[in-house]
């Protein structure tokens, strides 16, 4: 069984699609969409503006979001998901790829999360820490017994788990979890807590914004965020649509799960390799790929 995976942030590179735009119509007219929905030249930055250009929080996300939808729909008849999921911002990606919401709305909500997310950051000084060679439930234990506002925020691979918190609970955290024989805890040069409480906030602002948006039956099942489950009822999808910001991201669980159900081959839709990476560490055994562009498309 196929399943298609969707990078989230921190994919973004100088120069991402514009190969799509130059050498496929269709990719070239969504591009195009893309921009007017916006109301900026995204395209200008993606194609041509620097790493730091797209760090900014109202490109950064759409960016991503953009390459991964586009790559999938000029892959044509060749993209046949038995099953999707994505990686934080990639849920909405993979959404949109399996049909649940179309590219308009896709896009607009990721616009909206990006700064909605941007306020929540502003409101409250707070950041994220990876932390390295411990068990989760380890991680989850100094957690909470930290005081202050700290959380597992990404479950991304064994030995593998983000942090995310006000700021000197973090650093507390990093270093009863470096005495509790850690390889690393380091903090993120990220600009808050995300998947954390701390995002409520924004969490409140793009419910609102899901709950206005049509989500049509998908043509696969999801394997979402929040639940690490399959998931393909549209009312479902958007309540944990809505939790996800402020829930971690079980990736670890959702491949395992994945995996259970029958997925033979995992691609990779969008910028990087990242969760290719991730998906081995999971499973050795799990055949990766990245989605390639078909230029006649």
């Amino acid at each position: 069984m196929k399943a298609y995976i969707f990078p989230g942030q921190g994919a973004q590179f100088s120069g991402m699609g514009l190969d799509l735009y130059e050498n496929s119509p269709l990719a070239q007219e969504l591009f195009e969409q893309a921009n007017e929905i916006l109301g900026f030249s995204i395209t200008d930055t993606m194609f041509e503006g620097s790493a730091e250009d797209l760090k900014e929080t109202k490109v950064t996300q759409p960016a991503i979001f953009l390459h991964s939808v586009i790559l999938a729909k000029t892959l044509g008849d060749n993209f046949q998901p038995d099953m999707v999921a994505g990686h934080s911002l990639g849920e909405f990606s993979a959404l949109t790829a399996n049909g649940t919401l179309n590219f308009e709305d896709g896009l607009k909500l990721v616009s909206q999360r990006a700064l909605a997310m941007q306020k929540a950051c502003e409101l409250q000084p707070s950041t994220m820490a990876a932390v390295l060679g411990l068990d989760d439930d380890i991680v989850e234990k100094v957690c909470a017994t930290t005081e202050g506002v700290v959380v597992a925020a990404n479950y991304n691979c064994p030995g593998q788990l983000v942090i995310s918190g006000e700021i000197d609970a973090i650093n507390k955290a990093c270093e009863t979890l470096k005495e509790e024989g850690a390889r690393r805890a380091l903090v993120l040069p990220v600009g808050g807590a995300f998947h954390s409480p701390l995002m409520e906030p924004a969490r409140e602002e793009l419910a609102a914004a899901i709950e206005s948006t049509t989500f049509n039956t998908p043509s696969c099942h999801i394997y979402q965020n929040v639940t690490a489950s399959a998931v393909s009822d549209e009312n479902e999808i958007k309540t944990n649509l809505i939790s996800q910001l402020t829930a971690p991201v079980r990736w670890t669980q959702s491949v395992k799960q994945m995996l259970a159900d029958g997925a033979t081959l995992f691609t990779e839709v969008g910028p990087g390799k990242v969760l290719q990476g991730l998906v081995k560490k999971i499973n050795r055994e799990a055949q990766t790929e990245s989605a390639t562009f078909e230029a006649n498309s």
